[in-house]
């Protein structure tokens, strides 16, 4: 019990470094090869998980060679075009200037109703409303609305808004970020003095950040015995 324990755990941490070298796309944006080379991956890690007579060798060096397989893929999709379209296919026009094209749906075995799903998926509930629908190679639908249903912009109305950036975490979890202060060209003494405006120190903060507007958030971490 204790062997097939310590297995499964020299298993998780190679399967966890060989997806963390594949990329970090979520499932939904994974290309068919990547998807099959997942798949595989996993059956080959549970059966030396779990059957202690297979050596652990049986699965990791299969996993390892599934990764070159991926990096090698992955480079050739990379440096040629007509590799990437034999690999990953080319995306699909579903919905052309408004109108479904329904050769393209008998091609991807699409039904309409699966074409309305993936609409709604994209926050579009009326098929009329869409000029463009395209199946990219990933699975995904994107959608590209008629121009009279499109979400209006401040562009529209010649509005330049203000630069806002991204906010950063200062403390998380009562810890300081020290690497996100030396980007903001701050210090653990001007952090304490913000936090001080709230009654407690940055140790004791659950959560602190700075947007781009120079708006600090702060909020302290419930004190023990607290619900």
């Amino acid at each position: 019990m204790l062997i097939t324990f310590f297995r499964a755990i020299i298993l998780y941490i190679i399967v966890l470094i060989v997806m963390r070298l594949m990329g970090k796309r979520e499932i939904g944006q994974l290309q068919p090869f990547e998807l099959a080379i997942s798949i595989m991956i996993a059956d080959l890690a549970a059966t030396p998980m779990a059957e202690t007579g297979v050596p652990i060798t049986n699965g990791i060096m299969p996993i390892l060679g599934l990764l070159v397989m991926h990096l090698i893929i992955s480079m050739l999709n990379m440096k040629s075009t007509r590799a990437r379209e034999i690999i990953c296919g080319k995306p699909s026009i579903l919905i052309y200037r408004g109108k479904i094209d329904q050769k393209a749906l008998k091609k991807e075995r699409f039904t309409i109703n699966e074409l309305e799903e993936r609409l709604r998926d994209n926050n579009i509930f009326n098929i009329g409303d869409v000029e463009y629908a395209i199946l990219e190679t990933s699975g995904q639908v994107t959608v590209i609305p008629k121009p009279n249903k499109r979400t209006t912009t401040p562009e529209d109305f010649n509005i330049e808004p203000q630069y806002e950036g991204i906010p950063y975490d200062l403390v998380v979890d009562g810890k300081v970020m020290y690497e996100n202060l030396k980007k903001l060209g701050k210090n653990y003494t001007w952090l304490k003095n913000q936090t001080e405006k709230f009654g407690i120190k940055p140790e004791e903060a659950l959560i602190v950040t700075l947007d781009g507007d120079n708006k600090f958030f702060c909020q302290a971490k419930d004190k023990k015995g607290d619900k």
